[in-house]
């Protein structure tokens, strides 16, 4: 099938403002979007710039947004589109350094800001710190962040104020919250419900939906939000 691909283009050291070159392709309805970007890159301008690494949907190096949507380019299939028009923009809230690579500097800065390691200055036991199968299950879910961006970058919260943690570290901040061998619980929870903390979060699911690895953003956010209101962790 034929499809038009519409591509954010920025060269801070060429152009005054973005613009946006069009190419159109013969493509396989199962190709992937990012296959798209490295045939354009590989035939018609080698000056496109995007990120990709592993190109399986494990590094969440390509996210950007495709129709309107934060998606990893390596895991969006063409069909899944239902069209053959493709606009692909940069992840928005965030500084664009050239084309569709975004300075992720502000987003890895608010990630360390919830202490995103586990602390526990216990003595060392013999052998590893155990946890039963439930108290491992009560955060499973928020181990599977790749640190894309999606989330974060598809917020209006994010969006008015980058000040605003953002949803990927209080994601980060619930998976050692809840982690039965941290004891830094109440210190991530005090950080959370500063001025630019979980609280500006208005639940509005842009998160959960823009997720690639499906995890529960706003079920998190509201964990995060009851610990800190009931100052209980369970």
């Amino acid at each position: 099938m034929k499809v038009k691909i519409k591509i954010f283009r920025y060269n801070p050291e060429a152009d005054k403002k973005p613009h946006y070159d069009s190419y159109e392709i013969e493509v396989d309805p199962t190709d992937r979007v990012l296959d798209l970007l490295e045939y354009v890159k590989g035939n018609f301008d080698g000056t496109l710039a995007f990120r990709r690494s592993c190109a399986h949907g494990i590094c969440g190096s390509d996210a950007v947004r495709i129709n309107g949507r934060n998606r990893l380019a390596c895991k969006t299939l063409v069909n899944e589109l239902e069209t053959d028009k493709i606009l692909v923009e940069p992840i928005l809230g965030l500084p664009v350094i050239k084309d569709l690579i975004v300075d992720m500097e502000p987003f890895f800065e608010h990630y360390r800001s919830v202490m995103p390691y586990l602390v526990n200055d216990e003595p060392e036991p013999r052998t590893e710190r155990l946890q039963s199968q439930e108290q491992r299950e009560r955060f499973d879910d928020t181990t599977k962040c790749i640190l894309c961006a999606c989330c974060t970058t598809s917020c209006p919260s994010f969006w008015a104020s980058d000040k605003y943690v953002g949803p990927a570290a209080v994601v980060t901040a619930h998976r050692f919250i809840f982690d039965s061998r941290d004891r830094a619980g109440a210190e991530r929870l005090r950080i959370l419900a500063e001025e630019f903390g979980v609280y500006r979060c208005h639940t509005i699911f842009n998160c959960t939906i823009a997720c690639p690895r499906e995890i529960q953003v706003t079920k998190a956010i509201g964990e995060v939000k009851r610990a800190i209101a009931t100052g209980k962790i369970d």
